[in-house]
């Protein structure tokens, strides 16, 4: 079969690879009918993520068909269409029980791995390093999915797939990041990043009860939309400070929740944003953080910092002198996908909420390495690139 494989910091193939076969009772096979390029694929891409090896098959957002399954799969059916969450959960062990899914103590086959440069073992991910298992991704034509009895959502036949790929994580993950702000109603809500996942997090902190979502970003079509989305936008190139620009807008509180959606490769033009630049650019540091000392610094005295963008290692001038003295409260992690599918398949069904609006691009899988450096770019205004095996 064809997959997109990983052949070292900024360079990806669609090479030929084995086919996927069944190695556990509990193992699905499915074939690809659409999957994505996610931001945080980046990462990987550029070459932040330890442990990535020469071959390794990209993709953690993915959906298709069940072609084969497992003896010990009675939850699904040769035919059925499935979304497949990013984390892959055994759905028994003490987190998995505790619907705290992305933090599976029986998924990752390299724990100790893991537990060396974090302490701990998370759950495995689908084409994410071999830090998280060394499993091969949804890039491809088909991919060996684990625990298929616990993981895959079954999705109607009347809904298309572009409807419902985004399940797989990049809707979950910006719910799970407004809910992690505990949004109250009539609240200010700020988003660093109008990709993807910032520009659904604005629809779903708006569900969520918020007054006003402001938008922080550089690029005009990712501005465009998060009007159109209903929030106030602010090009941060375009104002002296970001941070007092956020405290006039809120009357000198600032915003009642900050949401960190850029990650470890954030962007600026101040003196903090050219230094983090500068120390990973010579590898002494691991996480450009300038998106998150922002928020920080701009998050109102008592209010809540929630941070789903990845970040891979220590660091760097981080304010928490200042968080302590706010009083702030952090959350962040890997989504809990599986604990989100379901009902927002059911807010899809009913309308409240359309993720296709972020889709720019549609691609042959065969152009996979072209769409990852115009993703990276932001060639012809791309924000969302899905891919069809």
């Amino acid at each position: 079969m064809k997959a997109l494989c990983w052949e070292g910091a900024g360079r990806v193939r669609v090479e030929s690879v084995p086919d996927p076969k069944i190695l556990n009772p509990r193992d699905a096979i499915v074939r690809i009918t659409s999957t994505a390029i996610c931001g945080s694929d980046l990462h990987l891409y550029d070459g932040f993520i330890p442990t990535m090896a020469e071959g390794d098959i990209l993709g953690h957002e993915f959906m298709g068909e069940v072609v084969e399954l497992g003896h010990e799969v009675t939850s699904l059916g040769v035919g059925d269409r499935v979304v497949v969450p990013f984390s892959i959960s055994c759905g028994n062990c003490f987190f998995c029980e505790k619907d705290l899914w992305a933090l599976c103590d029986n998924s990752n086959p390299n724990a100790g791995m893991a537990e060396m440069m974090n302490g701990f073992s998370a759950s495995g991910l689908f084409g994410y390093s071999h830090l998280y298992g060394g499993y091969a991704g949804g890039q491809a034509e088909a991919v060996r999915v684990p625990f298929a009895d616990v993981g895959p959502l079954k999705v109607p036949d009347d809904m298309p797939d572009e409807k419902v790929l985004f399940l797989s994580d990049i809707l979950p993950t910006a719910y799970m990041a407004a809910e992690n702000g505990n949004i109250q109603p009539g609240d200010t809500v700020a988003i660093w990043g109008a990709g993807p996942v910032g520009l659904l997090a604005i629809r779903c902190a708006s569900l969520l009860g918020a007054e006003r979502v402001i938008a922080i970003d550089r690029y005009p079509n990712r501005l465009r939309l998060a009007r159109e989305a209903k929030a106030e936008a602010v090009d941060y190139r375009a104002v002296a400070e970001v941070t007092e620009t956020l405290k006039e807008m809120t009357g000198g509180l600032g915003p009642d929740v900050c949401i960190d959606c850029v990650g470890l490769e954030s962007y600026g033009h101040s003196l903090d944003a050219f230094y983090d630049y500068a120390k990973t650019s010579l590898f002494l540091a691991t996480d450009r953080t300038h998106a998150l000392r922002q928020a920080i610094v701009a998050c109102r005295k008592g209010g809540t910092v929630s941070i789903p963008g990845v970040y891979g290692g220590l660091l760097d001038k981080f304010p928490l002198g200042m968080a302590f003295a706010k009083g702030l409260t952090f959350k962040m992690g890997q989504t809990h996908v599986q604990r989100y599918m379901k009902p927002l398949l059911e807010r899809i069904r009913k309308g409240e909420i359309d993720p296709t609006f972020v889709i720019t691009h549609r691609m042959r899988l065969d152009d996979a390495a072209d769409g990852y450096a115009q993703f990276k770019l932001h060639q012809d205004e791309c924000i969302k690139i899905v891919l069809k095996p």
